[in-house]
């Protein structure tokens, strides 16, 4: 549920799983220290990509919340079980536009669909594109425990008592998903201290490309929309995030942890939550927020932040199937 689906009340981008973002991932090669992986998964069915879909991760390198950096995933229609993908990579100007373009870094890449990794290079670059096990866990009976989603909203007042939500159940075990794995050179991405990172998925629909879904912070998206701003919120861009949704996030942290609205801007602004970017400075040991790896319970941090620290801690354990080499996330169920 990171962004497995977009909060509990709330189905994939235009009902299609293939459009749903799920996960972003940013740490340093277990390796080379100065290497950076990047990690963007989707479609929880962990099935075939949508061949009219742009998959991109973006990435601001100096602060001004512009895209400095973009690699773009376009892949072909699927046929007889297989599929092809192209990745791009722009920079400077061309990483502001929407459209796949700049360098085709690789084309026609083999999509894995089976246990054994399609791995490839080009220059300094690896790149992996398929079906692996999902490393996020979650308790997701819990998470209905705790919140109450009728009336239309998606988290209100947390059910804070002396009995705890948890089931001690992750949800997650055998779940698969479709993943995007980079490793290049932490030097190519040009970070003045640090990178600022997001994943977008756009979608043609005739002559139109509509911005469906968008990824940072781990389960922001998924906590804080609603039915009447989830539209809006995955068509937007992050330079805007701190005008337009600092007032609804605020009302929502009122809610679920009895924040005043200064209490609630302060938290905001030391977390970094809006804009919705995954910050990530490769100097230091990635660990979220700074970046993101397979053992941050994210669920937990998410729930301290909105509850204000009140929240008991969910008890479950990272996934042990993941690895230390390309393409990290463990082989597929």
């Amino acid at each position: 549920m990171s962004n497995h689906f977009t909060g509990l009340s709330l189905g994939p981008p235009m009902g299609d799983q293939r459009l749903d973002l799920c996960d972003l991932y940013a740490f340093a090669s277990p390796s080379d220290p100065n290497r950076t992986v990047l990690i963007l998964n989707a479609n929880p069915n962990a099935d075939a990509m949508h061949p009219d879909a742009i998959y991109r991760l973006a990435i601001d390198n100096d602060g001004d919340l512009l895209d400095d950096v973009a690699f773009s995933f376009v892949y072909s229609k699927p046929r007889d079980g297989r599929q092809t993908v192209d990745v791009f990579m722009a920079v400077g100007e061309e990483a502001e536009q929407p459209e796949a373009v700049g360098r085709k870094i690789f084309e026609a890449v083999e999509v894995s669909f089976g246990k054994d990794p399609n791995i490839v290079t080009s220059g300094d670059v690896a790149f992996f594109a398929g079906v692996r096990s999902d490393a996020f866990f979650f308790d997701f009976d819990g998470i209905k425990n705790l919140f109450d989603t009728s009336g239309g909203r998606n988290f209100t007042a947390p059910h804070l008592g002396s009995d705890s939500p948890w089931t001690g159940v992750d949800s997650n075990t055998e779940a698969n998903v479709f993943s995007m794995a980079l490793e290049l050179p932490t030097a190519e991405l040009g970070a003045a201290p640090d990178l600022r990172i997001w994943g977008r998925c756009s979608v043609r629909s005739g002559d139109r490309l509509l911005h469906v879904d968008r990824a940072g912070h781990p389960s922001v998206s998924s906590f804080f929309n609603t039915d009447e701003t989830k539209e809006e919120y995955n068509a937007s861009v992050p330079r805007n995030d701190r005008d337009r949704w600092t007032d609804l996030f605020v009302h929502l942290m009122g809610h679920t942890g009895g924040y005043t609205r200064d209490e609630a801007i302060a938290a905001i602004e030391e977390e970094g939550t809006l804009p919705d970017m995954l910050s990530y400075d490769p100097t230091k040991p990635a660990k979220y927020p700074n970046g993101r790896v397979f053992t941050d319970d994210v669920i937990d941090y998410r729930l301290a932040f909105l509850t204000k620290g009140e929240c008991p801690p969910t008890g479950l354990s990272p996934h042990d199937d993941v690895l230390d080499h390309m393409p990290y996330l463990g082989t597929p169920h």
